[in-house]
């Protein structure tokens, strides 16, 4: 009899002791499944925070363009233009939030001398996306000395021109973030005298 109680309590005490180590285990495995769902959730909001609340300076750009009453003198020194320049533009917009800008001034230059300036007007471009639009604009060499363009063409065919605007705006985020963002424009490009078209178009 006193074999059978013991055998019964060392019985006892080996499924005691399983049990123990079958809930120990089950609360490690409840604390692994927390501690992973923990780096999960951390690491999703950290991609939300770094991608996809990160707000992005949009770019704006000239992308090309096509001329009316192209009229040039070459003559050394008294070299002119006059044209109007009908000029594609886009905003690209790489947010995931919606960018709504305020109208503008674009201005057109020859080395330091302004020869054109035309507005742009305020618009917005979606998420992830290019808002592409058209301007005109007449370009004229007016304010431009006549034997400096004239050495100019006299060494290529070619009137070196430079755009810069900027425009102001904001991005919105969730619907509801706002982000006031600005983005320059910085384009060189040569205007061909002899094609009457743009090259080497280059934004920075």
């Amino acid at each position: 009899m006193a074999y059978n109680g013991g055998q019964k309590a060392y019985d006892a005490e080996v499924a005691s002791a399983a049990q123990s180590e079958e809930r120990r285990k089950k609360r490690m495995k409840c604390f692994a499944y927390v501690a992973a769902f923990a780096v999960f959730q951390t690491a999703i909001i950290l991609v939300f925070a770094l991608v996809v609340m990160k707000v992005r300076t949009p770019k704006f750009r000239v992308r090309s363009a096509t001329f009316d009453n192209f009229d040039v003198s070459t003559l050394v020194t008294n070299a002119s233009f006059n044209t109007r320049m009908n000029a594609e533009l886009s905003v690209k917009n790489a947010n995931f939030g919606r960018y709504k800008y305020q109208s503008s001034i674009i201005e057109f230059f020859y080395q330091d001398y302004k020869v054109g300036e035309t507005v742009v007007p305020g618009g917005k471009a979606n998420f992830k996306s290019t808002k592409k639009f058209a301007v005109s604009v007449d370009l004229s060499s007016a304010n431009v000395p006549g034997d400096v363009l004239g050495n100019e063409l006299s060494q290529h065919a070619w009137i070196p021109l430079t755009s810069r605007a900027t425009l102001k705006g904001k991005v919105t985020l969730m619907l509801i973030f706002k982000k006031n963002k600005s983005t320059n424009m910085d384009c060189t490009m040569n205007l061909n005298i002899s094609s009457k078209q743009l090259q080497d178009l280059r934004c920075r």
